[in-house]
C-alpha cells in the first residue's frame, strides 16, 4: 500500500483543513506542510496562530452548522482536522457518511469527546473502565442530593463542554457547591446547563498517555505509545509538563491498556473496520500501580508541547504523518520540560522582553504562539528544556519561563 502526496497549490495537492487554529493546530499545520500538504486553518477569530502560517485562512463560527457544511463543501478538503471540540460535530458526521470528506480521526470520535458525558459513559459503561465515581447533574439542587447521595467531599465538578480546565472547580464542603456551580455555567463553552460531577481519587500522580494509531507499510494499523507525559495543572490548566515521568511497570502496562482500549473503539469506521489514524492525548490518574481513565481528546494535547523538545518525532509531526497514512516514529530523544508563558496583561498586540535572557539558558527553546490579544491567563508561548534528567529539564524551564516578560507597548 502506497500513499501519494500532492503539490501544494496545484490540482493534484493534498487538502487538509484544520478546525481551530491555536499553538496546537499551529504546529499540526507546520508538520503538514513540511510533508507537502496544502492547509487551510479555520477559526473564530482572524489572525489566529495557524492562520499565520497556513496556505489559506478562513473565520467562521465552527459551532453553527451551516457555516461548518458551507465551507467544507466549498474547500473540498481531502481531510476535515478538528483540533477543539466546539464544532458542530453531527455536520461532520452527515458530511463522512455522505462520503464529501474524510474525518480525523473520525466523525464519531469528534463527536463523542466533544462533551465529558459522552465519552465518560463510553469508558465506564460500554469498555468497563475504571474511572472516578461520576454522576450528571441538570441543576444545583441535583448536584447537591448527587453529592449527597454518594459521591462525597471532595469532589470535582466540571461542565459537560468546556476546554482547559474552563468551569472546573474542587468541592471540599457543602459551602462550596453553589460557587462551583456557578463557576461551571460561567466556564462552558455553550449554554449546556449540565456538569459531571466525580469523586475525588487521592492520585499519586497524573500522565497523559499520548497514542498513536498509525499504518505501517503494510498497510496495518498499529497503536504506539510516547513515554508518559506527567503534568501539573492548577484549576484544571496545564502549566508544566515533562517527559518521560517514571512509573511502576504494572501501572505502564494498565495505561497503556486502558489507552488501547478507548482508542480502539474511537477508532472505529463507519462500517465498524478499523480506522481512526491519528495521535490522541489520553489523560489518566495513578495511584501506586492502579490507573483510572479520566479523559481523551483525538487529537494533539497541549501537555504534549514537550515533546517538540523530547522527541523524534514530535506529538504534532505523529499526528500529521498517521493522518496521511505514513509510519510514525514515538521514540525518545532525551528527557525534557515545558512551562507555560502567560500573558499577565489583558491587551492586544503585546511585546515580549527577555527571550534573550531565557535562550542563553542552556538547552532551551521558546514557542511565542501569536496571538493577538492577550488576557491575563491566557497561554501566550512556551518555554522548552532538554537535559540529561527531567529535574534539571523543569527547573531550567520554569526560569526560562519566567525570564520573558510580556507588557504593553
Amino acid at each position: 500500500m502506497s500513499t501519494t502526496l500532492g503539490t501544494p497549490l496545484s490540482p493534484h495537492a493534498t487538502k487538509v483543513m484544520l478546525l481551530g487554529a491555536g499553538e496546537l493546530g499551529k504546529e499540526v499545520l507546520i508538520a503538514l506542510q513540511r510533508l507537502g500538504v496544502e492547509t487551510t486553518a479555520v477559526d473564530r477569530y482572524d489572525h489566529a496562530p495557524g492562520q499565520q502560517v497556513a496556505h489559506h485562512a478562513r473565520t467562521i463560527t465552527m459551532s453553527d452548522p451551516a457555516q461548518l457544511q458551507a465551507l467544507i463543501e466549498a474547500e473540498r478538503p481531502h481531510l476535515v482536522v478538528p483540533e477543539i471540540e466546539a464544532i458542530a460535530t453531527p455536520v461532520l458526521q452527515q458530511l463522512e457518511a455522505a462520503g464529501v470528506v474524510k474525518v480525523v480521526p473520525t466523525a464519531r470520535a469528534a463527536r463523542l469527546t466533544m462533551d465529558r458525558e459522552g465519552i465518560r459513559r463510553l469508558a465506564a459503561e460500554t469498555l468497563g473502565l475504571p474511572t472516578s465515581p461520576y454522576q450528571f447533574c441538570d441543576s444545583l439542587a441535583e448536584l447537591q442530593a448527587a453529592i449527597d447521595g454518594g459521591i462525597g467531599y471532595p469532589c470535582i465538578v466540571k461542565p459537560v463542554m468546556s476546554s482547559s480546565g474552563k468551569g472546573q472547580s474542587k468541592i471540599d464542603g457543602p459551602a462550596d457547591v453553589a460557587q462551583a456551580w456557578d463557576c461551571a455555567m460561567a466556564g462552558g463553552r455553550v449554554s449546556h446547563g449540565r456538569v459531571i460531577v466525580e469523586g475525588f481519587i487521592d492520585f499519586d500522580y497524573e500522565i497523559t498517555l499520548l497514542t498513536v494509531r498509525a499504518r505501517n507499510a503494510s498497510g496495518r494499523i498499529e497503536t504506539h505509545f510516547c513515554a508518559p507525559v506527567g503534568h501539573v495543572q492548577v484549576g484544571g490548566d496545564y502549566v508544566e509538563s515533562w517527559q518521560p515521568h517514571p512509573m511502576h511497570p504494572a501501572a505502564l502496562e494498565q495505561a497503556q491498556h486502558i489507552a488501547r482500549t478507548i482508542t480502539d473503539n474511537l477508532g472505529q469506521g463507519l462500517q465498524g473496520e478499523p480506522d481512526g489514524c491519528g495521535l490522541y492525548g489520553v489523560e489518566l490518574f495513578v495511584q501506586g500501580e492502579q490507573v483510572w481513565f479520566s479523559e481523551v481528546s483525538p487529537r494533539p494535547h497541549d501537555t504534549g508541547l514537550v515533546t517538540l523538545t523530547t522527541q523524534w518525532q514530535s506529538e504534532f509531526e505523529l499526528h500529521a504523518r498517521a493522518i496521511l497514512g505514513l509510519p510514525v516514529d514515538t521514540s525518545l530523544r532525551n528527557p525534557g520540560a515545558s512551562a507555560v508563558i502567560y500573558g499577565g496583561v489583558e491587551a492586544q498586540g503585546l511585546v515580549f522582553d527577555g527571550v534573550d535572557e531565557a535562550l542563553a539558558i542552556p538547552g532551551t527553546d521558546i514557542r511565542l504562539f501569536g496571538k493577538p490579544e492577550s488576557f491575563v491567563k491566557r497561554r501566550m508561548g512556551v518555554a522548552l528544556a532538554r537535559a540529561a534528567d527531567v529535574d534539571t529539564a523543569r527547573t531550567n524551564a520554569q526560569l526560562a519561563a519566567s525570564r520573558v516578560r510580556p507588557r504593553l507597548p
